[in-house]
């Protein structure tokens, strides 16, 4: 039987137990990526809380990327000290990180970095994109993160490419779900052979939620396809992520049946995120299916140390109600903390 709170182990990492502090974006960054104490803050606190492993938030491999206000970057050698400094602060409280490296966008520059859509860029701009995820990885390893995540997500620039709704290209970058996919392949490939110590994971939509988009049939395909390209685990999330009203016992895990098909068809570990609130409900959903690990976004910014408590007390449940204030809050902190 399966405990969540116990060891956990996979490609390059070592967890204390099967939770993790999905990626969350804190737009607390600089302009240019640069970092400072609010980061360094959040973090330390989530550490401390007992998850046993930390995606960081939206961590753009652009400079040019103006998608969203406060984004993390690994866009430039000059900001691996400070990612190496929160890196280490993490590492000293026992637990393993990984940077979430995405693109909200693509900007051309030719045009005063205009966002230019999957169907509109040239070839040489989607090897650009390609080149940063890989920059971005490299920038990650020599920070010390223990493995980087592929956000293919969200609608974010690369869920946006996987997507039929999205690219109508009729190239080798467009049509079938293999042409669409050609760029995340090519991502991943250029990572494991130029950061080949970092455990590296992807973020999928088990669907896109949207007419002519991504379904869970073709989710499960492209869940194969990484598989085969070299993925060391794979977390399951989908458009319209924060479903408002989740509270324990009701409404939880609403990706956990996707989840659970996909952990039937790939060997490598799936996490699953999607409104869990209570451990009983985690230990379900990992004693029935092949699902590894579960994973938190919105009840860790209210209470960072919810592992903690609820190792200490099984019948501990979140005080999150799925309100959402905390996207329009100040750092995205939850707007019933003091």
């Amino acid at each position: 039987m399966k405990k969540l709170f116990e060891p956990f182990e996979m490609r390059n990492m070592k967890l204390k137990n099967r939770l993790v502090r999905s990626a969350t974006w804190e737009a607390a960054a600089a302009p240019n990526g640069s970092i400072g104490d609010p980061v360094f803050k959040i973090y330390e606190e989530l550490a401390d809380g007992g998850v046993g492993l930390i995606i960081t938030g939206f961590t753009s491999v652009s400079a040019d990327d103006r998608y969203m206000e406060g984004m993390m970057r690994l866009s430039d050698d000059s900001l691996i000290p400070q990612y190496r400094k929160l890196v280490d602060l993490i590492h000293s409280k026992g637990t393993p990180v990984i940077s979430q490296l995405a693109l909200g966008a693509y900007y051309r520059k030719s045009e005063s970095l205009r966002q230019v859509e999957p169907d509109e860029m040239e070839k040489d701009e989607i090897h650009e994109v390609v080149r940063q995820f890989i920059d971005a990885a490299a920038r990650a390893q020599k920070a010390g993160f223990d493995g980087v995540q592929i956000h293919l997500a969200h609608f974010f620039f690369l869920s946006r490419f996987l997507s039929p709704a999205v690219n109508h290209r009729t190239d080798e970058y467009g049509g079938s779900t293999e042409n669409r996919f050609r760029i995340a392949r090519e991502i991943l490939e250029g990572i494991k052979k130029e950061a080949p110590n970092l455990h590296v994971t992807a973020k999928v939509n088990s669907s896109d939620f949207v007419p002519g988009g991504i379904d869970e049939e073709e989710s499960l395909r492209i869940g194969k396809m990484l598989e085969r390209a070299g993925i060391d685990s794979i977390e399951v999330s989908g458009n319209g992520t924060s479903v408002q009203g989740v509270r324990a016992h009701r409404d939880e895990g609403y990706f956990a049946p996707f989840a659970a098909r996909l952990a039937e068809e790939v060997s490598v570990p799936v996490i699953v995120v999607g409104g869990f609130r209570a451990l009983d409900t985690m230990e379900y959903v990992l004693n029935h299916s092949k699902v590894e690990l579960i994973s938190m976004s919105r009840p860790l910014l209210r209470e960072p140390d919810l592992p903690n408590k609820m190792k200490a007390d099984p019948n501990v449940v979140s005080a999150c109600i799925s309100c959402n204030g905390c996207y329009s809050s100040n750092l995205h902190r939850c707007i019933f903390r003091k």
